[in-house]
């Protein structure tokens, strides 16, 4: 059989160049869409790449041995990625997520790191410098991301079993390298650690339970994830698709749970905290119950373009201003420009048409501008 192979080149996705308008806006902390959500977080995707092939995100028979990821120089440099965040910051953003790929592939990552944390919003206070990884290399990296400046992470892990993992993982890698892994990120003060799982069934909702059991009474954050419809690469089916309200229905039958508030305007994870005092869990209901009318997230991709949903087909490209000479005030004003017109809304609609708007929509890939 001839393997998918779905090239991440330059030309991948359809994209627009980011316009300059003709009345620059000079950034005031506060930068709202056409449906009044304000743009506060920054997702920033430093590599393609990533060392395992996940079914639900990197399946091998598109990201196989001939798969053809970005060149070097396709990618930003430290020095783009921290203007751009940056500016971003100027308008408002106030939390900045590294994402992949598996970030700490990048090399000298702790570097980025370091310049982004003397980023300052408007009001002076530092950034809320997080990132997501896999885990896999996080047990050897945990103090020196600590040291660089980062504030937390999150640790992606789909199953306790081990036979599960690995096959969700697809690369053989084995559970207790990530669970020493988030004990590294624990000790070096990376907290509070979240740990995301995805759920899909059939494959892994037999590990709800263990994963609850093995994380209730420890500092960890543990987060059921939804099975999503991100991109075209993992056969994404509703009928694959474990409600959080099952999940939240499994756990509290043998754990009772009692819902709590969000922290704050915006998250995505609905909590629920033990009733016993065990700690919390979090549920992230991205096909059942939408979150777009609160989402503030913008997403830029390892080569510069800018997304303003995580099921977008199209982004802006921002790295031809950055290597074109552009001012620091003519990229404000194509960031505020883009961000003013944003009136994403998929999963709302996805809400209505499940299957029809999934089917009919090429998406960007999770893997390309992170989760």
């Amino acid at each position: 059989m001839v393997a998918k192979v779905i090239p991440v080149a330059e030309q991948r996705y359809p994209d627009s160049a980011a316009v300059i308008p003709d009345i620059l806006e000079a950034p005031t902390g506060v930068l709202t869409d056409a449906l009044s959500r304000p743009l506060r977080d920054l997702r920033i995707s430093v590599t393609d790449r990533c060392n395992f092939r996940c079914v639900y995100c990197m399946p091998k028979e598109v990201f196989g041995k001939d798969y053809a990821f970005l060149p070097q120089s396709s990618l930003l440099t430290f020095e783009e990625i921290t203007r751009v965040a940056r500016l971003f910051a100027d308008h408002g953003v106030n939390k900045i997520r590294l994402t992949g790929g598996e970030p700490l592939l990048r090399k000298n990552l702790e570097k980025l790191i370091e310049m982004l944390a003397v980023l300052r919003t408007p009001e002076g206070k530092a950034l809320d410098l997080t990132l997501t990884t896999n885990g896999s290399l996080l047990a050897r990296k945990a103090q020196s991301l600590k040291d660089a400046g980062l504030t937390r992470v999150t640790v992606s892990l789909d199953a306790l079993d081990e036979a599960v993992f690995r096959r969700m993982n697809d690369v053989d890698f084995p559970v207790a390298d990530v669970l020493d892994g988030i004990e590294a990120a624990h000790r070096a003060g990376l907290g509070p650690v979240k740990v995301n799982m995805v759920v899909k069934g059939g494959m892994n909702d037999q590990q709800i339970l263990p994963m609850a059991r093995h994380f209730k009474g420890s500092p960890v954050i543990l987060r059921f994830i939804e099975y999503m419809d991100v991109g075209a690469s993992n056969g994404w089916k509703m009928d694959e698709v474990i409600p959080s309200a099952e999940v939240v229905r499994r756990i509290s039958e043998e754990m009772p749970l009692t819902e709590a508030q969000a922290n704050y305007t915006g998250e995505t994870a609905e909590r629920w905290r033990y009733r016993d005092g065990g700690g919390e869990i979090g549920v992230i209901s991205s096909v059942t119950q939408a979150f777009c009318h609160d989402c503030t997230r913008a997403r830029l991709s390892t080569e510069g373009r800018v997304y303003t949903c995580l099921f977008a087909n199209s982004g802006h490209d921002l790295r031809s201003l950055l290597r074109g000479g552009r001012s620091d005030a003519e990229i404000q004003g194509a960031i505020a420009h883009l961000w003013r017109q944003r009136s994403d809304r998929y999963s709302e609609l996805r809400t209505i048409n499940t299957e029809g708007l999934s089917l009919a929509r090429r998406k960007v890939e999770m893997s390309y501008i992170g989760g």
